[in-house]
């Protein structure tokens, strides 16, 4: 294990391993939201819709939500670097084919497909790496701080850079960055250190992987055609949760028979990673669903370009990198639980504030403060509640927390954007922004309910020892 200071500051070479993990945790939620601010440019290039836009930016979420399980699995049996560096390269060449799409369906699979599992073989060595080479919990949670506000600022600050690559170039030039970024990870992420060794004979449950992937997808789908036919959303649905009930059925079967399945039944024995991960959910759903609903109705409704769709963004974007860059001293002084709480009120009285003003003000400064504080709200409870999940358990199950963690994650994300976005584009002349803001507030203060019933204990330190607790948690 790489060696840590004793005044819990991590060592140069940790540092150095920590920037190609944030770049990369930075890049994929830009990736995810950068889009929102070209939704009229690339429908227009592209000659599709609204909707057509919404069904690529949703699918690559969702795309990313469904494998994410898997390729934390795929981590224990080839290893985290390779898996990363596989994802990064996977990645960059979606990006390129975006790029020079010509058509809606191009651009699905490059950006939506390809990103997307780019993205889910990439994003849990990231994670893992960061709990196996932090062994301090101050580092760690330093570290995770940093990782948590890249990816923060990415997904906030996407659509100001989006806005303005687009507006000085062209939108394709913003997938030209992404394979450019992923270059530059590459180079970097050469002396990061796989802290445990591979184990290809680690068994890899295929029937498990593609029951989750389907069960996921027709659920996601069948929000997203809600605006076209109610009969197929309630089919799809359906269908969705009957695979789901399959794959866990097949879970517990495997279990029983002494097998290795592709999740343990035993990750939601645990109370606290359980809340935890309701929370991360929310934070992600309530922040795509957000971005999507203000960057559609800028554009559509009230005609703004990218650029200035992005510079209005400015605000949530000082509001995560602010309270991101305050974790340490924040954390320092409350308790997690504390944190997530606050977080949640405050980013629920953002979208209150979005609702409120706008619909009084024709002025597009009057998105600010409710940006702001809803920035400000999420930015404070990122990385609490990944640092609660991944803590609660012992080394041996990074793999499947982190996939795990962040397939809850992702999912909150394309939910966002797949619900919001329904809403929105289903009335944007009658009423669908302030619908969609409602529904959007509304879970809001689910997330809020669940991160109450969060223990007030601090979280432990993730060890070759350590062990979760089944029941009640341990945080």
């Amino acid at each position: 294990m790489t060696k840590q200071l004793k005044s819990g500051r991590p060592a140069p070479d940790l540092r150095r391993a920590l920037v190609p993990l944030a770049l990369a945790q930075f890049i994929c939620s830009f990736a995810g939201s950068n889009m929102n601010v070209m939704i009229s440019d690339i429908a227009g290039s592209l000659h599709t819709t609204v909707h057509g836009v919404q069904t690529a930016i949703t699918m690559f979420l969702l795309v990313m939500a469904a494998l994410m399980i898997p390729g934390g699995k795929l981590t224990d049996r080839y290893g985290r670097k390779r898996l990363f560096r596989l994802g990064l390269a996977v990645f960059g060449l979606g990006a390129l084919l975006a790029a020079v799409a010509q058509g809606i369906g191009m651009l699905i699979v490059g950006y939506s497909i390809l990103e997307g599992v780019g993205t889910a073989l990439l994003i849990p060595p990231v994670y893992i790496l960061t709990t196996l080479l932090f062994t301090d919990v101050r580092a760690r949670a330093k570290a995770f701080g940093m990782i948590m506000a890249m990816g923060g600022v990415g997904a906030a600050a996407g659509p100001l850079i989006g806005g303005l690559i687009a507006s000085a170039i062209s939108w394709r030039a913003a997938f030209v960055f992404q394979a450019l970024v992923m270059a530059v990870i590459v180079v970097l992420s050469r002396r990061v250190k796989d802290p445990l060794p591979a184990d290809p004979t680690r068994p890899f449950d295929i029937r498990g992987a593609v029951l989750s992937a389907v069960g996921l997808i027709l659920v996601v789908m069948g929000i997203l055609a809600a605006s076209n036919n109610l009969w197929l959303t309630l089919a799809l649905i359906a269908a969705g949760a009957v695979v789901l009930v399959g794959f866990f059925l097949s879970v517990r079967a495997k279990e029983r028979a002494g097998k290795e399945p592709l999740l343990s039944l035993a990750l939601f024995r645990n109370r606290t990673s359980n809340l935890g991960m309701v929370t991360q959910n929310v934070q992600w759903l309530l922040l795509m669903g957000s971005s999507f609903t203000v960057a559609t109705y800028l554009q559509v409704v009230r005609g703004y370009s990218s650029i200035q769709t992005g510079v209005i963004f400015t605000a949530a974007t000082v509001g995560v990198l602010a309270s991101s860059l305050a974790q340490e001293k924040l954390a320092a002084r409350y308790a997690q639980r504390t944190l997530i709480v606050a977080g949640s009120i405050v980013a629920v009285v953002g979208v209150g504030l979005l609702l409120a003003m706008v619909a009084g003000s024709p002025s597009p400064w009057a998105f600010a403060p409710g940006l702001l504080l809803f920035g400000l709200g999420v930015g404070a409870m990122l990385t609490p509640s990944v640092n609660i999940v991944q803590s609660s358990f012992a080394e041996a199950q990074q793999g499947e927390i982190s996939g795990l963690s962040r397939c809850i994650s992702n999912l909150g994300s394309s939910l966002g954007t797949a619900i919001a976005g329904t809403i929105l584009v289903a009335g944007l002349s009658k009423g669908g922004y302030a619908a969609a803001m409602i529904t959007l507030a509304v879970i809001g203060l689910g997330g809020l309910a669940a991160a109450a019933f969060l223990p007030r204990r601090a979280a432990p330190t993730v060890g070759p020892a350590a062990a979760p607790e089944p029941a009640q948690g341990s945080t």
